[in-house]
């Protein structure tokens, strides 16, 4: 729309802009209080249809420090790729969990192995390395 043919244009002068003596149109009464207020009262269907998360508590954080583990079953997927030598130091996983069966020899490098990990690993003919 033209800038000319607007309200505000042929209304200059207006205090209220058509909106009557008193000011409608003029605070927040027009839109039911500022920001989110009256979500539990006369804007509740606005909140239960675009913010029904908005009230209550959701999840938690946890306090303890969270190791990241691996199979060895799923250390299959790296040997697919052609590698016989993992460093999972450096991928950011702690500890070899033995969930998963190998068969090709492959050498690990991981700071925390249960023992059935380490002896799959080497009954398939790798070695396990744990750091300190």
């Amino acid at each position: 729309m033209p800038h000319r043919y607007r309200k505000t244009r042929w209304q200059r002068g207006s205090r209220t802009y058509g909106w009557g003596r008193v000011g409608q149109h003029r605070k927040s009464g027009s839109r039911g209080g500022y920001g989110l207020a009256g979500l539990k009262k006369h804007k509740r269907f606005y909140m239960m249809k675009y913010i029904p998360d908005h009230f209550g508590k959701h999840g938690f954080k946890s306090i303890y420090e969270r190791r990241k583990s691996i199979n060895v079953g799923d250390l299959e997927r790296f040997i697919d790729k052609g590698i016989t030598r993992i460093d999972l130091n450096k991928m950011g996983i702690d500890k070899l969990l033995a969930k998963g069966r190998i068969n090709v020899p492959v050498e690990v490098i991981v700071k925390e192995a249960t023992e059935r990990a380490i002896r799959k690993i080497e009954e398939a003919g790798g070695k396990v390395i744990l750091l300190e």
